[in-house]
């Protein structure tokens, strides 16, 4: 059976700042395709005009020639994080150009892993293929690339000697706990440190950085992320649960689609510890 594919190539991503808006970015990209019918239509660009119109006579449709391979292509000129992709066929291509690819006159594909590109390309892989695509949509968020908590406040719930909860975002990846970076609480039940972002986001990923020793007392730890203050933010949802984080390293820990909350708080359920964070990083958008 042929098969339609739809890849999201990754890059480095670039700075961006702007806020949180879900839409459909193919509509500024730029489009291209492996080759070009020979017909006033079948453009590429046509496949991201912002109509779904599925006649191809109507204009407003891609086609290529008949070839191997043909692809489609779609630069969105920035990297985002990509939510979902809607592909709308032409109106007889059921018999023709996308024909066993599960797509008939509207596809919706829904990622509920986090996927991030820049490029989307979609591609029939075989001889003898055509390729007709009259309208693509590309939903998603700019993908984030600022540190949010360097600009937030932290507290915590006790404080060891002088390693306050600052330290944890002071932006320093240095493990050695007690070299003044890294900050830790007294040896109590329940530890916790709480970050306190400027406004609610939507938080992507949360990176943290173990200290260089004793590193198994993070294990079990909890990170939850919301906008309420109960119990000191454990109440909120969980984002992710730490395992276990090697002595000295920094561990990514991720939500695929984002979590939403001003407050980011890491703590130590159920039994009495030491809370040690040499560094927390954390990666979101703005909601507004």
């Amino acid at each position: 059976m042929m098969k339609l594919s739809v890849f999201l190539l990754m890059l480095l991503m670039g700075t961006c700042a702007a806020p949180l808006i879900v839409r459909n970015v193919a509509l500024r990209g730029k489009a291209t395709q492996s080759n070009r019918y020979e017909h006033v239509f079948g453009s590429a660009s046509n496949a991201i005009d912002g109509n779904r119109d599925n006649t191809f006579d109507s204009g407003s449709c891609s086609h290529t020639d008949e070839e191997s391979n043909p692809w489609w292509r779609v630069d969105l000129l920035e990297p985002y994080i990509v939510t979902s992709v809607i592909i709308s066929n032409r109106e007889t291509a059921v018999q023709k150009g996308l024909r066993g690819h599960r797509i008939y006159s509207l596809h919706t594909m829904t990622f509920t892993h986090r996927v991030e590109g820049r490029y989307v390309t979609v591609r029939i892989p075989g001889n003898g293929k055509v390729l007709t695509l009259c309208e693509v949509e590309v939903y998603g968020y700019h993908a984030p690339t600022e540190n949010l908590a360097i600009q937030g406040k932290a507290t915590q719930s006790s404080m060891y000697q002088a390693y306050d909860a600052d330290r944890a975002i002071d932006g320093g990846r240095a493990s050695k706990w007690n070299g003044g970076s890294c900050s830790v609480t007294t040896w109590e039940k329940n530890p916790w440190w709480r970050l306190t972002l400027s406004k609610t986001h939507k938080v992507f990923s949360v990176k943290i950085t173990n200290r260089n020793e004793r590193h198994e007392r993070l294990n079990g730890a909890e990170i939850h992320i919301g906008d309420s203050l109960v119990h000191n933010g454990a109440y909120n949802p969980r984002f992710a649960l730490i395992t276990s984080i090697p002595a000295g390293q920094t561990a990514e820990f991720e939500v695929a689609n984002g979590m939403d909350g001003r407050y980011v708080y890491i703590g130590i359920p159920g039994r009495k510890e030491y809370l040690t964070l040499c560094e927390v990083e954390v990666f979101g958008s703005a909601l507004d």
